[in-house]
């Protein structure tokens, strides 16, 4: 039984949190003409810990946060053996003339901040589309898309799998396994 690297322990993956918290602050101010978005089903983890963050560490009352499905806006949803299952969609507010900040937890090859681009349209036109990925495998890219925050770069073969493991109690760790089969 193969185990995977830790690459981010828990204690670390929180100070990367704080960063990226602060980050946001320091780019978005009270969030009023912000919002945060989450991809379903892996960036909402992140997206719930930076909201709460925000809230304690910005001490913002309000941010205007939702939860995005991709499924169907994805570009290989047809060529799967089984039907795939759609997340919940969480969005009851506009983009129309807002900062997105999409949140995912792994940017690999990009399609699914594209097909998130392709889902976010159908809530209005924002202003400007801001990506945030805890982990961003820069060498894996398929699509033109990069972060504007990451809280980590790991540079990894096309066939090692990076895996974002939460605690119910909000902590958590990143591992890296030499292939996707590796993950128990």
């Amino acid at each position: 039984m193969a185990t995977g690297r830790i690459i981010l322990s828990e204690q670390k993956l929180n100070l990367v949190l704080d960063r990226l918290t602060h980050q946001l602050i320091e780019y978005h101010g009270d969030f009023s003409e912000s919002c945060i978005v989450g991809i379903q089903p892996r960036g909402a983890a992140l997206s719930d810990r930076l909201v709460a963050r925000l809230k304690r560490i910005g001490k913002l009352k309000s941010i205007s946060y939702g939860l995005l499905d991709v499924t169907f806006h994805r570009d290989d949803f047809r060529t799967r053996d089984e039907p795939l299952k759609a997340n919940e969609m969480k969005m009851d507010f506009l983009v129309e003339g807002k900062k997105v900040i999409l949140v995912d937890d792994v940017l690999y090859t990009g399609r699914t901040i594209q097909a998130a681009i392709s889902a976010l349209q159908h809530f209005g036109r924002p202003e400007k589309i801001e990506l945030l990925a805890l982990i961003d495998r820069r060498f894996n890219r398929d699509l033109p898309i990069q972060t504007d925050y990451s809280g980590m770069v790991v540079d990894a073969l096309d066939q090692a799998y990076v895996k974002v493991e939460w605690n119910d109690g909000g902590g958590g760790k990143v591992r890296i396994y030499a292939s996707k089969e590796d993950v128990k």
